[in-house]
Protein backbone atom coordinates (compact mmCIF):
# COMPACT_ATOMS: atom_id res chain seq x y z
CA UNK A 1 0.00 0.00 0.00
CA UNK A 2 1.19 3.21 -0.96
CA UNK A 3 2.05 5.80 1.83
CA UNK A 4 2.43 8.85 -0.27
CA UNK A 5 -0.32 11.55 0.28
CA UNK A 6 -2.06 12.65 -2.49
CA UNK A 7 -1.43 15.99 -3.78
CA UNK A 8 -3.40 18.86 -2.47
CA UNK A 9 -5.73 20.49 -4.36
CA UNK A 10 -5.88 24.03 -5.08
CA UNK A 11 -8.98 26.31 -4.61
CA UNK A 12 -8.89 29.11 -7.02
CA UNK A 13 -11.59 30.32 -5.68
CA UNK A 14 -10.46 30.36 -2.43
CA UNK A 15 -7.38 32.19 -3.43
CA UNK A 16 -8.73 34.84 -5.47
CA UNK A 17 -10.79 35.79 -2.30
CA UNK A 18 -7.95 35.54 -0.03
CA UNK A 19 -6.02 38.15 -2.43
CA UNK A 20 -8.93 40.69 -2.52
CA UNK A 21 -9.59 40.61 0.84
CA UNK A 22 -5.89 41.32 2.01
CA UNK A 23 -5.78 44.33 -0.98
CA UNK A 24 -8.95 45.79 0.59
CA UNK A 25 -6.82 46.03 3.82
CA UNK A 26 -3.21 47.05 2.04
CA UNK A 27 -4.86 49.63 -0.15
CA UNK A 28 -7.14 51.04 3.08
CA UNK A 29 -4.20 50.90 5.28
CA UNK A 30 -1.45 52.59 2.96
CA UNK A 31 -3.67 54.04 -0.53
CA UNK A 32 -2.87 52.82 -3.91
CA UNK A 33 0.80 54.06 -4.08
CA UNK A 34 1.83 52.89 -0.48
CA UNK A 35 0.51 49.18 -0.93
CA UNK A 36 2.75 46.84 -2.78
CA UNK A 37 1.93 43.91 -4.22
CA UNK A 38 4.30 41.49 -2.14
CA UNK A 39 2.69 42.80 0.73
CA UNK A 40 -0.67 42.02 -0.65
CA UNK A 41 0.58 38.62 -1.33
CA UNK A 42 2.37 37.73 2.03
CA UNK A 43 -0.87 38.77 4.02
CA UNK A 44 -2.53 36.46 1.29
CA UNK A 45 -0.05 33.76 1.63
CA UNK A 46 0.66 33.93 -1.67
CA UNK A 47 3.06 34.92 -4.11
CA UNK A 48 3.13 37.73 -6.13
CA UNK A 49 2.70 36.05 -9.38
CA UNK A 50 -0.65 34.87 -8.17
CA UNK A 51 -1.54 38.36 -7.85
CA UNK A 52 -0.80 38.43 -11.56
CA UNK A 53 -2.11 35.29 -12.86
CA UNK A 54 -5.84 36.16 -10.84
CA UNK A 55 -5.83 39.73 -11.31
CA UNK A 56 -3.93 40.63 -14.44
CA UNK A 57 -2.08 43.59 -12.61
CA UNK A 58 -2.20 45.74 -9.40
CA UNK A 59 -4.11 48.23 -10.98
CA UNK A 60 -6.74 45.54 -11.74
CA UNK A 61 -6.63 44.55 -8.30
CA UNK A 62 -6.98 48.03 -6.83
CA UNK A 63 -10.52 47.67 -9.25
CA UNK A 64 -11.90 44.73 -7.48
CA UNK A 65 -10.62 46.13 -4.53
CA UNK A 66 -12.47 49.44 -4.90
CA UNK A 67 -15.64 47.39 -5.98
CA UNK A 68 -15.40 45.02 -2.45
CA UNK A 69 -15.25 48.09 -0.20
CA UNK A 70 -17.92 50.40 -2.09
CA UNK A 71 -20.32 47.89 -3.13
CA UNK A 72 -22.12 47.19 0.87
CA UNK A 73 -23.88 50.20 2.22
CA UNK A 74 -22.42 52.15 5.23
CA UNK A 75 -24.17 55.16 5.44
CA UNK A 76 -26.41 55.15 2.87
CA UNK A 77 -29.23 52.85 2.49
CA UNK A 78 -31.89 51.64 0.33
CA UNK A 79 -35.19 53.45 2.22
CA UNK A 80 -36.36 56.16 0.54
CA UNK A 81 -38.54 57.46 3.48
CA UNK A 82 -36.97 59.32 5.86
CA UNK A 83 -33.58 59.16 3.53
CA UNK A 84 -32.50 62.16 5.09
CA UNK A 85 -32.71 61.75 8.42
CA UNK A 86 -31.78 58.04 8.03
CA UNK A 87 -28.67 58.88 6.29
CA UNK A 88 -27.72 61.81 9.03
CA UNK A 89 -28.30 59.48 12.08
CA UNK A 90 -26.30 56.80 10.40
CA UNK A 91 -23.32 59.31 9.50
CA UNK A 92 -23.70 60.47 13.07
CA UNK A 93 -23.11 56.99 14.76
CA UNK A 94 -20.16 55.87 12.44
CA UNK A 95 -17.96 58.78 12.90
CA UNK A 96 -18.50 59.10 16.71
CA UNK A 97 -15.89 58.66 18.76
CA UNK A 98 -14.98 54.96 19.63
CA UNK A 99 -17.29 53.74 16.34
CA UNK A 100 -15.81 51.15 13.94
CA UNK A 101 -14.02 52.82 11.11
CA UNK A 102 -15.32 53.52 7.35
CA UNK A 103 -12.66 51.54 5.62
CA UNK A 104 -14.22 52.79 2.10
CA UNK A 105 -13.87 56.20 2.84
CA UNK A 106 -10.53 55.66 4.16
CA UNK A 107 -9.88 53.75 0.94
CA UNK A 108 -10.65 56.80 -0.96
CA UNK A 109 -8.88 59.16 1.10
CA UNK A 110 -5.54 57.54 0.53
CA UNK A 111 -6.31 56.74 -2.69
CA UNK A 112 -8.02 59.53 -4.74
CA UNK A 113 -4.52 61.52 -4.84
CA UNK A 114 -2.82 59.15 -7.14
CA UNK A 115 -3.44 59.83 -10.59
CA UNK A 116 -3.07 56.01 -11.76
CA UNK A 117 -5.57 55.51 -8.77
CA UNK A 118 -8.28 58.72 -9.39
CA UNK A 119 -10.38 56.81 -11.69
CA UNK A 120 -11.04 53.91 -10.38
CA UNK A 121 -12.01 55.16 -7.00
CA UNK A 122 -14.55 57.80 -8.90
CA UNK A 123 -15.90 55.18 -10.81
CA UNK A 124 -16.51 53.00 -7.52
CA UNK A 125 -18.11 55.89 -5.91
CA UNK A 126 -20.73 56.37 -9.05
CA UNK A 127 -21.08 52.92 -9.43
CA UNK A 128 -22.45 51.93 -5.94
CA UNK A 129 -23.42 54.53 -3.27
CA UNK A 130 -23.60 57.21 -6.26
CA UNK A 131 -25.88 55.17 -8.33
CA UNK A 132 -27.85 53.54 -5.01
CA UNK A 133 -28.30 57.27 -3.73
CA UNK A 134 -29.27 58.84 -7.31
CA UNK A 135 -31.92 56.18 -7.69
CA UNK A 136 -33.72 56.93 -4.07
CA UNK A 137 -34.07 60.86 -5.56
CA UNK A 138 -34.96 60.31 -9.19
CA UNK A 139 -38.20 60.97 -10.54
CA UNK A 140 -40.39 59.51 -13.60
CA UNK A 141 -39.07 61.81 -16.27
CA UNK A 142 -35.54 61.49 -17.82
CA UNK A 143 -34.43 64.93 -16.72
CA UNK A 144 -35.01 63.97 -13.28
CA UNK A 145 -32.54 61.41 -13.38
CA UNK A 146 -29.68 63.77 -14.57
CA UNK A 147 -30.88 66.25 -11.86
CA UNK A 148 -30.81 63.30 -9.37
CA UNK A 149 -27.08 62.30 -10.19
CA UNK A 150 -26.02 66.01 -9.04
CA UNK A 151 -28.21 65.82 -6.12
CA UNK A 152 -26.54 62.53 -4.89
CA UNK A 153 -23.11 63.82 -5.68
CA UNK A 154 -23.84 67.02 -2.86
CA UNK A 155 -25.44 64.90 -0.59
CA UNK A 156 -22.51 62.63 -0.59
CA UNK A 157 -20.11 65.50 -0.43
CA UNK A 158 -21.82 66.63 2.67
CA UNK A 159 -21.27 63.22 4.01
CA UNK A 160 -18.04 62.79 3.35
CA UNK A 161 -17.01 66.13 4.88
CA UNK A 162 -18.57 65.74 7.99
CA UNK A 163 -17.00 62.31 8.00
CA UNK A 164 -13.21 63.69 7.23
CA UNK A 165 -13.40 66.70 10.26
CA UNK A 166 -14.77 64.73 12.70
CA UNK A 167 -13.09 61.10 12.22
CA UNK A 168 -9.85 62.03 10.18
CA UNK A 169 -9.01 65.69 11.26
CA UNK A 170 -10.84 65.62 14.72
CA UNK A 171 -12.38 68.91 14.72
CA UNK A 172 -13.11 69.37 18.59
CA UNK A 173 -16.89 70.73 18.35
CA UNK A 174 -17.63 68.03 15.42
CA UNK A 175 -16.02 65.34 17.82
CA UNK A 176 -17.61 66.60 21.02
CA UNK A 177 -20.92 67.26 19.35
CA UNK A 178 -23.57 65.11 20.50
CA UNK A 179 -24.78 62.65 17.75
CA UNK A 180 -28.23 63.44 18.23
CA UNK A 181 -28.03 67.19 17.87
CA UNK A 182 -25.38 66.57 15.26
CA UNK A 183 -27.53 64.01 13.42
CA UNK A 184 -30.30 66.72 13.50
CA UNK A 185 -28.17 69.65 11.87
CA UNK A 186 -26.80 67.05 9.00
CA UNK A 187 -30.45 65.91 8.54
CA UNK A 188 -31.59 69.79 8.05
CA UNK A 189 -28.72 69.91 5.41
CA UNK A 190 -29.94 67.32 3.41
CA UNK A 191 -33.26 67.58 3.35
CA UNK A 192 -33.47 70.31 0.57
CA UNK A 193 -30.66 68.27 -1.74
CA UNK A 194 -32.87 65.13 -1.03
CA UNK A 195 -36.12 66.80 -1.92
CA UNK A 196 -34.34 68.86 -4.70
CA UNK A 197 -35.83 71.68 -3.26
CA UNK A 198 -33.87 74.40 -4.81
CA UNK A 199 -33.00 76.75 -7.83
CA UNK A 200 -36.15 77.75 -8.70
CA UNK A 201 -38.56 77.71 -6.01
CA UNK A 202 -38.74 78.34 -2.39
CA UNK A 203 -37.30 75.25 -0.38
CA UNK A 204 -40.35 73.62 1.30
CA UNK A 205 -42.71 76.00 0.25
CA UNK A 206 -43.01 74.96 -3.77
CA UNK A 207 -43.28 79.36 -4.05
CA UNK A 208 -41.14 80.45 -7.14
CA UNK A 209 -38.11 81.89 -6.39
CA UNK A 210 -38.23 86.19 -6.71
CA UNK A 211 -35.67 88.85 -7.13
CA UNK A 212 -35.86 91.14 -3.84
Amino acid sequence: MSTERPARRRDGAATREAILAAAVVEFTEHGYTGAGVRQIAERAGVTAMMINRYFGSKEGLFAQAVDRAFAPPTVVGGERTGLAGTIAHTLAERTAPGAERLDPFLLLLRSAPDPEAVDIVRQGVETHVGARLARLLEGPDAEDAEDADVRAQLALALVAGTWLLRSVVGTTALVSADDGRLAALVADMLEPVIRGAGGGSVPGTGLPVTDG
